[in-house]
This record gives structure tokens, sequence and C-alpha cells, in this order.
């Protein structure tokens, strides 16, 4: 757990399909994000970096909670989220270490009629 204890901003976001095609993701072409796990907490806020044209919504999302490691899995217990139907619910997500980085896998899901596989990587800076 220690590890993953600090701060850490968004790097690199990327989707594939069921055949591991490389797909867009609702991050957009520009993710933004920073997530920070304390001792017993955790709170994050990412999305779509892009201002939105008129009339037309960005993907964000924003949660927190307490969290737990087992092995190379981390479950956060959601408390407070935007959007709000997170809260309740254990945001479960798959870690692997790759240097000094970390990546975050949530599982599969249905975005605009495809599966999306997503791997969110993360830098710590503090």
């Amino acid at each position: 757990m220690q590890g993953l204890v600090g701060i850490w901003r968004l790097v690199e976001v990327r989707a594939r399909d069921p055949e591991g095609r490389p797909i867009a993701s609702e991050f957009g072409p520009a993710p933004i994000g920073t997530v920070q796990f304390g001792a017993e907490r955790m709170m994050a806020a990412l999305g779509d970096s892009r201002p939105p044209a008129e009339g037309e919504t960005r993907f964000w999302v924003a949660y927190t909670g307490v969290w737990s490691l087992d092995g190379a899995v981390l479950s956060t217990r959601v408390d407070a989220a935007h959007p709000a139907n997170r809260i309740g619910t254990d945001q479960v997500r798959q870690v692997r270490f790759e240097g000094d980085r970390v990546v975050l896998q949530p599982p599969p899901r249905m975005v605009k009629g495809v599966m999306n596989h997503l791997e969110l990587e993360w830098e710590k800076v503090g």
C-alpha cells in the first residue's frame, strides 16, 4: 500500500476494443487527472480537459472513499462522487507498477456501444 500513498498525475489513457485494437476513450485526446492516496482514504478527479463546444458536455468523474490494496487489486468504497451513481459502490481496479509509474485498469465497460478496456497511467508528483 505504501507504494501508492501520495499524489499522482494522469499521464496517459489507453483504450482498446475487445480485440485489442486502439479506440478513442471518453477522456478524449487530452485527458487530465489527479489522484491522491492517503493512509486510508483516496480521492480522484479526472476527465477530458478540452473546453466543451456549445451544447456539449465533456466526460468528468470524481470520487472519494476508503481504499484498500489486496495484491494487485485496488478497491475503493465510494462515499462521495460525481456522477452520484458511484456513491455506495466499490470501484475496483487492477494495479501494476511500471518503473516509477502506476497503471490502473478498471473493469471493461460499454461506452457508446463499444466495450472499452482502459488503462490509466499515472506518475507520482508528491
